[in-house]
Parts: structure tokens; C-alpha cells; sequence
């Protein structure tokens, strides 16, 4: 053996046996900036401080059209301008520059902070190219909350469907996770069907949207119609808390409230708040069919055994009619993430 052999025999001896560094983390490191906690939400905060969206991780709001999940992206966006951090705003469902900027205009956000695109970048990004583009841009820019409005619009830009986990898996790992791969808190507006029956659409890319939500899941309910010169209100519940720390200032129910998101419009100047729950406050239940609330009819799913498997095997079981049934499946595929 020659010295420059020895010599490398003995170099590779002190490796560590099948350990490239760059491939995992770094826990020393990690554990020597201090004392660690679990992530708890910093965005959109509540009256009490505590935040609805977490940063470094997708969150979502999903609800009717109308129901005000624009207007809680654009308020805690607008307190991420006031506090000296940058917002990008993906404007897939066409609410237009001139909607979204005087909103924020009308806000309090300053017009420096506006025009400044190190602050503040709005896209109407329409195709893969221009969406390819402003992703590759954030990579550099780093914008610290990210709004995506809508993911109804988002999927058929990449000729994906709704009903395939596979297509959102695709579309996600291309336009959503490179936000929070660079930092950004991002929040995904998405919209539910209208129909009891039609609400089941897409089962398994809703199972396949919950599972990569590495945030919070919020669900936005009506409750006094937004409108100019009035505002209005929406009740916040919390369909999924992937590190509980929003779930930890909730009750325990499955679907708790949240908070109530209320905005006033005195003569031009929209001012918001979202309060959180008073003691022993439930939410006023969005979705009733036959009477029977969302909690009632997970319950009664809740008695099966097994399982269930189908809305016909409910509607078998439980002797329940199609709408009833199909409702009831809904929530229990969204609680579970059961992939149809």
C-alpha cells in the first residue's frame, strides 16, 4: 500500500460510517440556540395575541363564496405590512389589483408600503410559466405571508383535478410548499360546494389538501353578509391544528370556535378584530341537515362498528336519506382523511 492509500484508509476510517451531513439536520446546533418549544401560530392574531396562522407552513381557510376568508387573508396580511414584514398575494380567482389594493388601502396600509416591492408584490399569475416565475422569485425575496386565492383556480391552471390526491400532491410540491420551503406563512383560500350532496366532491383531494396542511385548517362561516358601508362578520372553527398550539386556546370539541372575525366600514375605513370565544361559547353550526348539526352527526357515525365505509352504508345503517348520509360522510372523510 502506497502512503497516499494508508493515508486515505485512515481519512475514511474517521468518517462517520454512512453519514453524509447535508442530508439530515443538524440537532446540535438546533439544540444549542436554546431551549425548544413546539411552533405556535404567530399570523392573523385574535384580540387575546394569540395567532390563527402558523408561519413556515401551509394553512388554509375553506368555506362558502362570500363567506369572509378573502377578508381574514387580507387583515393578517395587512398586520404582517404594519409590522415591517412583506406580503405576495396570488390572485387566482380574479378579485383584481384594483379590489384587493384599495382593501388594504382602506385597511390603513400606508401607499410606501404598497409600492414598495420589497414589501409588497400582488400576481395574477394565470399559467405554470408565470407561476413558475414567481416562485423562483420568492426563493430570493423570501416574503413572510403568502395568500393563494383560490386552489379551485390553482388546480386546473396545471390541468390537475380536483378529485385526484395525486394532482394535488403535484401542484402542491410545485406552487405551494417552495413558499414555505423559503419561510412564508402561506394561507390557501379554498371554496366548498354548495349542496349537501355536492359537498362530498373531490373526496380524495380533500383528504389529500388536509394531509398537507403542515398549519392550521380554518373553516369560515357566514354570519352577517359582508357588505360596503356595513362590513360584516364570519365565525372561525378549526378543522385540523397540526402542532395544537391554536387547538391548545380552543375548547375540546372536534370542530371548536375559534374566534368571531368581524369588520366595520365607517365611511370608506374598515377596521377588524377577531375575538376570541367566551367561556363555554360553541359555534353556531354552519351546516345543519334534518336538524342535525355537524358534532350530531359524527356522533352518530361515532356508534358504528365498524366504521363506516360509504354514504350507502350509512344511509343502510343509520336508515338515514341521501342528503343526511352524504353530509355526514363529508365530515367524517375531512376528520379522518380517509382516501376514497
Amino acid at each position: 500500500m502506497t502512503a497516499a492509500q494508508h493515508l486515505s484508509a485512515v481519512e475514511e476510517q474517521r468518517k462517520p460510517h454512512g453519514y453524509t451531513p447535508g442530508l439530515y439536520c443538524d440537532v446540535k446546533e438546533l439544540l444549542e440556540r436554546g431551549p425548544l418549544q413546539p411552533p405556535a401560530p404567530e399570523y392573523g392574531q385574535r384580540s387575546d395575541g394569540i395567532g390563527i396562522f402558523y408561519k413556515s407552513a401551509t394553512n388554509s381557510l375553506i368555506g362558502d363564496p362570500e363567506s369572509g376568508k378573502t377578508f381574514i387573508a387580507l387583515t393578517a396580511g395587512a398586520d404582517v405590512l404594519f409590522t415591517g414584514g412583506s406580503v405576495l398575494i396570488v390572485d387566482l380567482d380574479h378579485n383584481g389589483a384594483q379590489a384587493i389594493v384599495s382593501r388594504l388601502r382602506a385597511f390603513g396600509v400606508p401607499i410606501d408600503v404598497l409600492i414598495d416591492p420589497l414589501r409588497f408584490r400582488y400576481t395574477e399569475a394565470d399559467d405554470p410559466p408565470s407561476m413558475a416565475g414567481v416562485v423562483t422569485d420568492a426563493m430570493s425575496w423570501r416574503p413572510d405571508f403568502v395568500v393563494i386565492d383560490s386552489i379551485g383556480e390553482l388546480m386546473p391552471m396545471y390541468g390537475a383535478s380536483s378529485n385526484s390526491a395525486d394532482d394535488f400532491t403535484r401542484v402542491h410540491s410545485t406552487a405551494i410548499k417552495p413558499f414555505v420551503m423559503a419561510g412564508a406563512c402561506v394561507v390557501l383560500i379554498d371554496h366548498q360546494a354548495k349542496g349537501n350532496e355536492s359537498r362530498q366532491y373531490g373526496a380524495t383531494g380533500t383528504a389529500a389538501k388536509k394531509r398537507a396542511i403542515s398549519g392550521a385548517l380554518l373553516r369560515v362561516t357566514i354570519d352577517e353578509p359582508f357588505a360596503p358601508g356595513s362590513g360584516g362578520a364570519a365565525e372561525i372553527t378549526l378543522v385540523k391544528d397540526r402542532h395544537g398550539g391554536l387547538r391548545a386556546h380552543c375548547s375540546k370539541d372536534r370542530e371548536p370556535l375559534v374566534g368571531r372575525f368581524k369588520m366595520t366600514d365607517t365611511e370608506g375605513a374598515l377596521n377588524w378584530s377577531i375575538r376570541p370565544p367566551l367561556e363555554g361559547e360553541k359555534p353556531k353550526q354552519s351546516i345543519k341537515v334534518d336538524g342535525a348539526t355537524g358534532e350530531q352527526l359524527l356522533e352518530e357515525l361515532d356508534k358504528l362498528t365498524p366504521p363506516p365505509t360509504s354514504v350507502r352504508d350509512i344511509k343502510t345503517r343509520c336508515t338515514w336519506g341521501t342528503g343526511k348520509a352524504s353530509e355526514a360522510w363529508r365530515l367524517w372523510q375531512e376528520r379522518e382523511g380517509v382516501v376514497a
